[in-house]
């Protein structure tokens, strides 16, 4: 399946954001990355994911939670990257400008975060429970939702490493206050950011059937 790749800027209330749309032909759906902590658009591990997403016809939308300026900063200060509220409102701002975009109204939305980045996710679909349907956790931190964690409705999946045992903690942690459809699968022999071989892959598949399930149009 052939996919259009496309350079954008997402306008939000107090940044202008750098994104990549993958859009296959025909895609109804579309799932919007959150990157942990310094990391970016350019994300080779959600980008190996984003490229199998779209090979099942789901649109996907890779952008930087920081501007340029605010990423050098970080380089040496840390001062954005664990800013969960900041990140939250960036991913906030982000489903309200493509709610009002044309090409882009009309699709199902997905937030799939990775470490930091799915607290983010999280508040998201917390604050915003209409328009986010599903979430996937790479590697995450829900547990940096905070009380947002109890009013997530989207249906959550948890994904972590079998050899990643403080964060297998603190997913079964998080998982607990979940009140909305979720599941927390651990993937045995993989690390906390799944480089080990075949690892990534099976995070693309479990994410894309939830994905798949959970953002597919509603029968009439």
């Amino acid at each position: 399946m052939e996919t259009e790749i496309r350079e954008l800027t997402l306008n939000t209330t107090d940044a202008n954001l750098d994104g990549i749309l993958g859009l296959p032909a025909h895609a109804s759906s579309l799932v919007v990355f959150v990157h942990g902590s310094g990391s970016s658009r350019f994300s080779s591990r959600n980008r190996q994911v984003a490229s199998y997403l779209n090979s099942l016809g789901l649109a996907t939308l890779l952008f930087d939670l920081l501007t340029e300026r605010e990423n050098e900063t970080d380089r040496y200060t840390r001062q954005f990257r664990f800013d969960i509220p900041l990140l939250g409102r960036r991913i906030q701002d982000t489903v309200d400008w493509l709610a009002q975009e044309p090409d882009f109204a009309s699709m199902r939305i997905g937030l799939f975060g990775a470490s930091t980045g799915a607290a983010a996710a999280l508040i998201c679909a917390a604050r915003r429970p209409k328009a986010i349907r599903a979430v996937v956790s790479r590697g995450g931190r829900p547990d940096l939702a905070g009380d947002d964690l109890d009013r997530v409705e989207a249906p959550t999946l948890l994904l972590v490493g079998g050899d990643d045992g403080t964060v297998i903690r603190l997913n079964e942690q998080a998982a607990k206050r979940l009140n909305c459809p979720h599941e927390l699968s651990i993937i045995p022999g993989a690390t906390h950011l799944f480089e080990e071989p075949g690892k990534l892959e099976q995070v693309s598949e479990l994410g894309g059937a939830w994905f798949r399930l959970y953002l597919a149009a509603p029968e009439h």
